[in-house]
């Protein structure tokens, strides 16, 4: 509609029409009157949908939907419900400037595909993600975000809060930057906690912030760009506190944060002289009492860890293991080479932002849904083969049963300790697992040093209440630093987001273009291509089988499978079939990775009489837009030999 300028011409008018004869003060009121002769106001209000966008990741787990206003309708909106007797905080981004790393960017051509920026924010048990834009020195972001003060149990939501209440209400805005590249490729920019309440000691309600933000990991104390932003209270308050009354509490808070920190560092530090003079070779045990985050903080493990409910998004703690296990893997960036591993857990939301990290990103998440789940669960730090550094999930059963769940790849194991002081004659239990030592298992409220005689995981034993085996921290100690609202410099848990990902459009997407490639693929060995469309339908129960394999660990509706292939293939012809999985949804790079395969490639490439071929993709929607992909490719042909 373009309201801002209509507004203006409208005022311009009127300070014309008015103020000319006596030059007399114009108000608010003469003003808004203007506006409303002119039927502006009323346009205005019929246009103003506070919309909450189907497709966009706002859909969080909760039962009244998030807001995001928007000046053009997305292609599917919902209504969603603005309550006036509530407390909003509206956070305009109005643009972004001094990204100097996309100085020589080139400007777009329209319909190209090129790099975006895409910033995802979290506001107590709120999500939103902003329209991608073209990566630029002066990166163009326009969107407005509509925060609720009290949502979801957070708070007294009855009754307008009033400055001092919010005040006291020390969550902050955590925005992450997220680059997508033109491969769909993302990488994590950069992650910030915006403190917004200046805006309760803002003259007229509303406050302008510059927000630089720093690089991650190895970069964090490098400038990436700097972000326009717009805070405004909805409604305005009635009464603004003063900018000393702000900054008074901002401090106490931050000395209190400091104060806690120093003392959780003093018992730290007390704790681990205990542990080295239990057996000085503990010292080479890897027991981790702290780690940093992406903005290069210290933070106790504790607090990495946080019972998270995924709402109706996960039925069972199986399918919560598949769900991790399908969200990439990918190591922290190292600068230059070496070898050595860059240490950097990430925040939850950065986590889920780029839907990619490190191990013990996604031990913790895992640990933190079990737990949701109410399960007794620990993450486990230690190595694997070859002595490399590994982060898993442990959990204990009522029964004593001990069972590791690997986070990457969601496969469970039962832990059975070799016991060494047995005789030879004894046969011990073959352990499966690929882990080698442990040095420390913690959650959100415990944290335990391994002190047996050897950090072996096969000859561990996880009695927990044996001091002698396992040396426990004070719980009231990592209580003051790793509890919900305990300090302000560890971030709340953001919920999780539904799928955006239409599983039925994207398996037929991706399967066309695979149709396409095999043709041309073939097409160039001088082959031709008759696709069987009834023995492609034939594959999907395989395919459904694989996945709930993989999840639930029973395979089922194999016979049906095998006595439909056996019908549609006739005497004297032959069958083979190719299954494969994958965890993105890129088709050209799913088919360079089949023809690596022998088996596959000899599917595709087949020669023969009466060579029919059948491709058959299904895709599996996780939360977080994460997507499960099996590919089958499958030939039948008439032998001749």
């Amino acid at each position: 509609m373009d309201v801002h300028g209509r507004i203006r011409e409208v005022l311009a008018e009127t300070i014309r029409e008015e103020l000319a004869p006596e030059h007399q003060q114009l108000s608010t009121e003469d003003l808004i009157k203007a506006l409303r002769q002119r039927g502006i106001i009323d346009d205005v209000m019929k246009e103003l949908k506070f919309v909450t966008d189907v497709n966009e990741t706002e859909r969080t787990s909760a039962p009244k939907p998030s807001t995001h206003f928007v000046d053009r309708e997305p292609p599917v909106l919902k209504k969603t419900n603005i309550d006036p007797t509530r407390r909003y905080l509206y956070l305009q981004v109005l643009g972004g400037k001094a990204f100097l790393e996309h100085l020589q960017e080139p400007e777009p051509l329209p319909g190209q595909i090129c790099s975006t920026f895409t910033l995802c924010l979290h506001f107590r048990n709120q999500r939103f993600r902003s329209k991608p834009v073209p990566c630029a020195c002066e990166p163009d972001f326009q969107d407005g975000f509509l925060l609720e003060i009290h949502k979801d149990n957070l708070g007294d939501g009855s009754k307008m809060v009033d400055a001092t209440t919010m005040l006291s209400i020390c969550d902050p805005v955590h925005m992450v930057l997220i680059k997508t590249d033109t491969f769909g490729e993302t990488t994590l920019v950069a992650s910030y906690f915006l403190e917004w309440r200046s805006v309760l000691a803002a003259e007229n309600g509303t406050t302008n912030v510059a927000v630089e933000l720093l690089g991650v990991g190895t970069e964090s104390k490098v400038s990436v760009g700097i972000l326009n932003i717009r805070l405004e209270m909805y409604p305005q308050l009635n009464k603004t506190l003063s900018s000393e009354i702000t900054n008074t509490q901002f401090t106490l808070e931050r000395q209190k944060t400091a104060e806690k920190e120093r003392l959780f560092l003093v018992y730290a530090k007390q704790w681990w002289r205990e542990y080295l003079q239990i057996r000085p070779t503990h010292n080479a045990r890897l027991v981790k009492i702290f780690a940093q985050d992406e903005n290069g903080v210290n933070r106790p493990v504790c607090s990495y860890v946080r019972p998270l409910r995924a709402g109706r998004l996960l039925d069972t703690p199986r399918q919560a293991a598949r769900f991790v296990s399908v969200l990439g893997y990918e190591r922290a960036p190292v600068i230059g080479g070496g070898g050595g591993k860059q240490e950097q857990w990430c925040t939850l939301l950065a986590f889920l932002s780029r839907n990619k990290g490190d191990c013990e990103d996604h031990a913790t998440l895992l640990c933190s849904l079990l737990l949701g789940f109410g399960l007794e669960a620990f993450v486990c730090v230690g190595t694997k083969a070859k002595g490399v550094p590994h982060a898993w999930v442990m959990t204990c059963g009522t029964d004593g049963t001990i069972t590791f769940w690997e986070s990457l790849t969601g496969h469970r194991y039962i832990h059975r300790p070799i016991n060494p002081d047995d005789p030879p004659i004894v046969e011990q239990p073959k352990p499966l697992y690929p882990y080698r030592t442990i040095g420390c298992i913690f959650n959100h409220q415990k944290f335990f040093g391994n002190c047996q005689p050897s950090d072996a995981v096969e000859v561990c034993v996880f009695d927990l209440h044996d001091e002698s085996k396992w040396k426990p921290m004070s719980g009231e100690a990592i209580k003051s630093v790793c509890a919900p609202g305990a300090t302000s410099s560890v971030p709340p848990s953001p919920p999780l987001c539904a799928s955006t990902i239409d599983a039925a459009v994207s398996s037929n997407e991706i399967e066309v273009q695979l149709r396409i490639l095999v043709s041309e693929h073939r097409k160039d060995l001088g082959l031709s291509t008759v696709w069987d469309d009834q023995l492609s339908y034939l594959l999907s129960p395989a395919l459904a089988a694989y996945e709930l394999e993989r999840t639930m660990g029973v395979s089922a509706g194999n016979e049906e499978f095998q006595d439909a292939v056996r019908r549609a293939v006739p005497d004297g012809h032959t069958f083979k079939g190719f299954p494969i999985h994958f965890v993105h949804r890129n088709a050209r790079r799913a088919f360079a990775t089949c023809l690596r395969s022998p088996f596959c490639e000899e599917i595709i490439c087949c020669r023969g009489d009466q060579v029919r071929l059948a491709v058959r993709v299904r895709v599996f929607a996780y939360p977080e837009s994460a997507c499960a992909v099996w590919i089958m490719f499958a030939c039948k042909y008439r032998c001749v030999l």
